[in-house]
């Protein structure tokens, strides 16, 4: 049986702590050079397992779902959006790799999603606690998103909040028009009795982020064409004019 190095054992020890430094937004520099695989392995994993415990008891999930892949393909999809959108922004230390590890690293908190609430409370307050789950997964990654572009991509100013939220508004638009959790549209019509699940209430939230993301859309788009913009001609304001 082949035994384990220690240097293996160093460098995830090393990872898992630079890990939980990250998770709770202290200024931690990962070593992607050395250990960028490690951390692309921990970012796929543990967004499996969250995708795992998010659809166990969900009587609505397909098998694919079930399996934890929905979540595998999200950060690889995300991480894509993300490289793609925020690329004209001119952002420092930008590569889809890069991009791929950030958006593993912030697959921990959605392990959350796991816990059975419902087979120890009712399902009023198992949809509260759901509710509570999500909202609490969603502003700790846009957070982190935010740190990210800031420490990481090196954006300022206006070019952070367009370089989060366009993206975030989009994908949220475009999984509701898919409507992957199969019951978006059903309780914008009205849930038939009998077909409650303690996942409803994070549903309708859903509904209403989704409301939210239409309206914030445009604006956010126009904002992003205006920093495009300004990333270009701010070089040419900064360079030296020729002595007249």
């Amino acid at each position: 049986m082949q035994e384990t190095s220690p240097s293996t054992f160093s460098n995830w020890k090393e990872v898992l702590k630079t890990e939980i430094g990250f998770l709770f937004c202290q200024k931690v520099t990962p070593d992607l050079n050395r250990l960028g695989n490690y951390y692309l392995a921990l970012g796929f994993f543990t967004a499996w397992l969250a995708g795992v415990g998010r659809y166990w008891d969900n009587p609505r999930a397909e098998i694919w779902q079930y399996a934890g892949f929905g979540s595998v393909a999200y950060i690889l999809i995300m991480a894509g959006i993300l490289w793609l959108f925020i690329l004209p922004l001119r952002p420092h230390n930008w590569s889809y790799k890069t991009v791929l590890i950030f958006v593993g690293m912030t697959s921990p908190p959605a392990i959350l999603y796991a816990i059975p609430v419902e087979l120890y409370f009712s399902l009023g307050t198992a949809q509260l606690m759901n509710v509570l789950f999500l909202g609490l997964v969603a502003l700790w990654r846009v957070l982190l998103l935010f740190r990210f572009l800031k420490y990481s991509a090196r954006l300022t100013g206006l070019a952070i909040f367009v370089a989060a939220l366009l993206p975030l508004t989009l994908i949220v638009t475009v999984l509701t028009v898919l409507n992957l959790e199969h019951v978006v549209f059903s309780i914008m019509g009205g849930l038939a009795p009998g077909n409650e699940s303690p996942n409803d209430a994070s549903f309708g939230k859903l509904v209403l982020i989704t409301s939210f993301s239409i309206l914030a859309f445009p604006i956010t788009l126009i904002l992003y064409f205006f920093q495009i913009i300004y990333q270009r001609i701010q070089p040419k304001k900064n360079k030296p004019q020729p002595d007249e």
